[in-house]
Order: C-alpha cells, then structure tokens, then sequence
C-alpha cells in the first residue's frame, strides 16, 4: 500500500510540472529573458528620427526659406526651412529631414552638394513628427514630393521617367508637334534623353497635372499622345516659374532637359525639362 501510494505521489508531481512547463513561455533563440522582455512588441511604429543639434556657421535668406550652415556632432550640414530669424553664434534644433544632392538654388544661384530640407526648427514653428504640415500653402521640396506622388506604380531603384511615384496614367489624345528644328515629341524626348541632355528643347502637350509653389516653381505634367504606358515613357515632367492659367489645356513649353535627374527619396527623373517658359 505504501509503495502505491508513493506511486501516485510521484505521477501526480511528474504530471504537475509538466503542464507548469506547458504554461511558460518559450524563450527566443539566442535570447535572455532580460533581452525578451526589453524586446519591442510585433506592430511597434518605428520611431521617428531624432532631432539635430547644432550651432549656426552662416544663414541667408531666400524665396521664402532660411538656408543653414549648422555644425553638428557629425559635421557641418546645410539645412533648409522656412524663413526664420536665425543669428550666426545661436544653438538651433532641427528636425531631420529629406537629404537632396547637387541641389541647385535658383533664387541664390548657388549649388549645395547636399542639403537637408528640414520640416522646421525646435521652438521656431516646427512641425512635430507624425503631425500633418498645415494647408499653408507654403513651398517644401518634401510636399513636393508627396504632390507629385500622385497615382502610378511604386517607385523603384531603376529610372525609367518621370519619377515612378509621380507618373500620370495615359490619356487616349492626340497632341500635334510644335514646328521648329529644337521640338520634340514626348516620346522622342525620351528615346533621345541623353543626346539632348542640357541643350532647350521645345515640347507642346496637354497639361495633365499641376503641382504648384514647389521650391519656387510649378510641376507641370504633359502628354501628347505619344509614348509608351508601359514603359512610362508617355508622361512628361517640366518646371516652371510661369503660374499655370485657367485657360491652360494645350500648351507649348521651353526650357532645358535635363537627363536621370535624381531628387532622392525615390523620385528619379530620366527625363525632366526645367526653368521652362510658355512659347507663344
């Protein structure tokens, strides 16, 4: 009798550790419990970028921006925001930004290797991160982008057109070629990209987009009927100081095509026609 009741005793034990051990949680390969427990929960949103501290090396304003020399724990780099009162000496906080390369400022005529556009300053009207920008109307290169990204298929490493995010679906149109030995069709400009790199072209379309007060210039998206949708060599891109007008549907624009323009974050041009002016 003893030795069965022993018996019980030892299979009512075994039985109990294993449904305790059937209870816990595994522990991750490679793990320790304090590691599991600091870990992040699946779904966590990414946390967004820190802000930069710097001191101010130099300033100047332009076309309704403040551009920054700020030195930084990392370095020296040019930030962009909008206008601010900024003094050469002060500490600033900048919120990190788009970072663009070879990026020409018009209204200074000047080249900055690399800039980051940065939605604003700490204490001096930021925009904190995760808040939508205020319908302001105001110029940002990064609105820009999210402007121009207007339906079309996702962006990838490879420049085909206009960028990928910004490319407008084709219409079923007819435009006539502008006379002229420099004009050009949509589909020509494409096909003939490189040799017509940096040389004025003339190019006449109808407007099937506009995404206006961008750095200082209006996107204009034109068509022609030439081109091929699947290639995305249908839809042209051209910028321009010209405010579109509401009689604008069949125009004819003249500027400088510039060849794989790249504006970071995706949106990369293999063609682009820039500071382009209406001919009449």
């Amino acid at each position: 009798m003893y030795k069965f009741i022993s018996l019980c005793c030892s299979l009512v034990f075994i039985i109990g550790l294993t449904a305790c051990s059937k209870d816990k949680p595994e522990e991750q390969a490679g793990t320790s419990p304090a590691q599991q427990q600091a870990a992040p929960e699946a779904g966590t949103a990414a946390v967004p970028p820190a802000p930069v501290t710097g001191t101010v090396l130099e300033s100047m304003d332009a076309a309704g921006y403040t551009y920054i020399n700020v030195a930084t724990d990392s370095g020296e780099r040019w930030i962009a925001v909008n206008q601010s009162v900024i003094e050469v000496g002060e500490e600033i906080t900048f919120m990190d930004g788009m970072v663009m390369q070879n990026f020409f400022s018009k209204s200074l005529d000047r080249t900055f290797p690399q800039i980051t556009f940065s939605p604003g300053l700490a204490g001096k009207g930021a925009i904190p991160p995760g808040m939508p920008a205020a319908e302001t109307g105001a110029e940002s290169f990064s609105q820009a982008l999210s402007t121009e990204g207007g339906p079309g298929a996702p962006a990838s490493g490879d420049m085909i057109t206009g960028s990928k995010k910004a490319v407008v679906e084709f219409a079923e149109i007819k435009v006539d070629k502008a006379p002229g030995e420099n004009s050009y069709t949509v589909a020509e400009i494409f096909s003939k990209a490189t040799e017509l790199n940096g040389q004025t072209i003339v190019v006449r379309g109808k407007v099937m987009k506009v995404s206006p007060r961008i750095m200082g210039r209006n996107w204009i998206h034109i068509q022609d009927g030439t081109g091929s949708p699947e290639e995305s060599t249908h839809d042209l891109v051209i910028t321009t100081s010209v405010e579109a007008g509401p009689d604008w549907d069949i125009i004819t624009m003249e500027g400088v095509l510039a060849a794989d323009k790249d504006f970071g974050s995706g949106y990369s041009y293999s063609v682009i026609i820039e500071d382009a002016a209406v001919k009449e």
